[in-house]
């Protein structure tokens, strides 16, 4: 990946706003920072959200293990990765304090626009949203001077703000459950790559649906035996079965991993048995 300049001044501080970036909620935000902004020290990744239907970029493995667990979560709506604090010396009225000429450029001496992971919107019981501040860090980088000061920076931001902020570290974060939504996430929405119309990927599911019931015998031979069946590609019913977890229709536990070689696979069926139509990404 070729470096890119990371100079910083006001002309591209403007051209950033001009562009959007920082601003819109759902399907229309844009974070302020991408995979291309900079070169990240971890494995990037760009993945189509459940909830907005856009592309969200994550600098980090970290990064994108949160932003699994958050996908799965029903009562998370919209998730809006690198949210900027772009009124953060006029939100913190206690800053005297607070070393903001680390976050400041050393050539044109303009300051930089600090960020949190994420900002999140829930839908709470009485179906008004809630807003929660997530910084995802690594536990070593909570020893650095550097990062305790930004994080200092965003604590004071989002309680000037009344809104709920918290550091998530890897111990918070299981591998194997961000794992297992990893693996069943693109099969949501992609059925129509697979040549599937909206109304055959409910009807196959279904049919695959009974074939769960009372069957002692592994997903692998549930599922090939389904491809064998209805002369599908091999691979097909191992795709609709992720398609079913993805959409809910089946209960596997996603906190061990899915052996798909294992007898008596552990599934329960949801209590809506027939599925009637297929999730809709949720657009605000």
């Amino acid at each position: 990946m070729a470096k890119h300049k990371l100079n910083w001044n006001e002309d591209k501080y403007k051209r950033l706003i001009k562009e959007g970036k920082g601003q819109g909620i759902g399907n229309e935000y844009k974070p302020w920072i991408d995979v291309q902004s900079f070169p990240s020290k971890g494995r990037v990744s760009r993945i189509l959200g459940w909830k907005t239907g856009r592309i969200h970029h994550l600098l980090s493995d970290l990064q994108t293990r949160y932003f699994y667990m958050l996908e799965w979560e029903n009562t998370v709506i919209d998730i809006r990765e690198h949210y900027p604090l772009l009124d953060v010396e006029d939100t913190i009225k206690e800053k005297s304090d607070l070393r903001f000429d680390l976050f400041t450029d050393k050539e044109s001496g303009f300051p930089y626009v600090l960020n949190t992971n994420f900002l999140i919107t829930l839908k709470s019981k009485n179906n008004s949203n809630l807003y929660i501040a997530r910084s995802v860090k690594m536990a070593t980088e909570l020893e650095k001077k550097r990062t305790l000061e930004k994080l200092e920076i965003e604590r004071r931001y989002w309680n000037a703000k009344g809104i709920d902020w918290g550091i998530v570290t890897q111990k918070e974060i299981s591998n194997t459950f961000a794992k297992n939504i990893e693996w069943v996430h693109p099969s949501l929405y992609s059925y129509q790559d697979r040549g599937f119309s909206k109304q055959e990927i409910i009807y196959i599911g279904n049919v695959l649906v009974e074939r769960f019931v009372e069957n002692s015998h592994s997903i692998r031979k549930i599922t090939a035996d389904f491809d064998k069946e209805f002369n599908y590609e091999s691979g097909t019913g191992l795709f609709i079965f992720k398609f079913l977890i993805a959409s809910k229709q089946i209960e596997v536990d996603m906190m061990n991993t899915i052996d798909i070689n294992a007898a008596n696979p552990n599934i329960h069926i949801s209590q809506q048995k027939n599925m009637t139509e297929v999730p809709k990404i949720i657009c605000l």
